[in-house]
């Protein structure tokens, strides 16, 4: 039989750790959803995150079940923080005046002025000037 030794640090640590999860349900009913507030804002205070409640020696995660049950954080403000780090925004960059020219079609203005030579007319002055080459 396993006996419980208050004096023992692990033991301690392993009910406190319980007890906090119980008084948090109340807070959070979801036990998926009572982890995932709890582990962001554990990530948060290693951050550096100031903490609302006494450390008292306990480990982030520990602290940041405390402040749920404590209600020193609330789970709304928890759970819509969470929300805004999981989203992510794309900077679009705005294209530049002249990209913006080409995209609108007036790039022909800007281009410069072709010397009115078609492609049959190119053709045929590369077939005469192969044929005084060779």
């Amino acid at each position: 039989m396993i006996r419980f030794d208050p004096t023992h640090p692990a033991d301690w640590r392993d009910i406190m750790a319980r007890v906090t999860v119980e008084d948090c349900v109340d807070k959070v009913p979801n036990r998926f959803e009572l982890v995932a507030l709890a582990s962001h804002r554990a990530r948060e205070i290693a951050a550096g995150a100031p903490i609302t409640v006494d450390r008292d020696n306990d480990k982030n995660p520990v602290v940041a079940l405390r402040e749920i049950a404590e209600e020193t954080q609330s789970a709304d403000h928890l759970r819509e923080r969470m929300i805004e780090s999981l989203q992510t925004q794309i900077e679009v960059d705005m294209p530049e005046d002249d990209d913006m020219a080409l995209l609108m079609g007036g790039a022909e203005r800007d281009a410069p002025e072709q010397d009115g030579m078609s492609e049959e007319q190119m053709l045929r002055a590369l077939m005469e000037a192969q044929g005084q080459a060779g």
